[in-house]
């Protein structure tokens, strides 16, 4: 539905559980390991809002 309207998801105020699957259709996996790997740098022990913009 959003791409068939030439839109994108949001990312402003983060994913969210109910768009984190859908994350995967718009972005390639280079750019989601590269979220992952920032992530993983920034926040080792996966305290701050864990499952909310990706699945580390």
């Amino acid at each position: 539905m959003i791409t068939s309207m030439a839109g994108s998801i949001s990312a402003e105020h983060g994913i969210g559980i109910e768009k984190l699957d859908e994350l995967a259709h718009y972005r390639s996996k280079i750019e989601l390991d590269t979220m992952r790997t920032i992530k993983r740098s920034l926040d080792p022990k996966n305290i701050m809002n864990p499952g909310k913009v990706l699945r580390v």
